[in-house]
């Protein structure tokens, strides 16, 4: 029989960094305090919970670097908001966002959960910050908060 692993998000003693994109902030205000709601009912002390903001998407990447090249903490959570416009930027901003952040959970072997949104129109990202499709920012926060636990049942292994 196979052996599985999966964990319930556990906050408990964890210490949390927060990468957050100014840019649109009528959205990502939403998702960071979607990401708190979540990550202090999982039990993340208030007190061990870091914010970065920076001014944008495109940089979060950067700002999770040093963030995880700090060694203290358990899991990051990016948030941000890139709506497509007229021009072909969307495209530039979002892939770089999520290539960058990738790149960095490898890198440094660490939970980094993507919460940034792209999406068509303002409205969209709106219903994903919190409105009728729910809060992303809190469900990355929950996200990172079981991907630690589970790299910890693996590493047991």
């Amino acid at each position: 029989m196979p052996r599985h692993f999966e964990a319930t998000p556990n906050g408990d003693g964890l210490r949390i960094g927060i990468a957050l994109a100014r840019f649109n902030r009528a959205v990502t205000d939403p998702l960071l305090a979607g990401a708190l709601e979540a990550l202090v009912h999982h039990g993340v002390a208030d007190d061990a919970i870091d914010v970065a903001t920076v001014p944008g998407a495109f940089e979060l990447p950067l700002c999770a670097q040093r963030l995880a090249m700090a060694g203290r903490y358990d899991a990051l959570v990016c948030l941000g908001a890139v709506v497509r416009g007229e021009t072909p930027h969307f495209a530039y901003v979002a892939a770089e966002a999520a290539r960058g952040i990738a790149e960095v959970a490898r890198r440094h072997d660490l939970p980094v959960a993507f919460g940034v949104l792209t999406t068509d129109t303002l409205e969209q990202a709106l219903a994903r910050a919190g409105g009728a499709r729910g809060n992303k920012g809190y469900e990355a926060a929950v996200t990172a908060l079981e991907m630690v636990q589970v790299l910890r049942l693996l590493q047991r292994c």
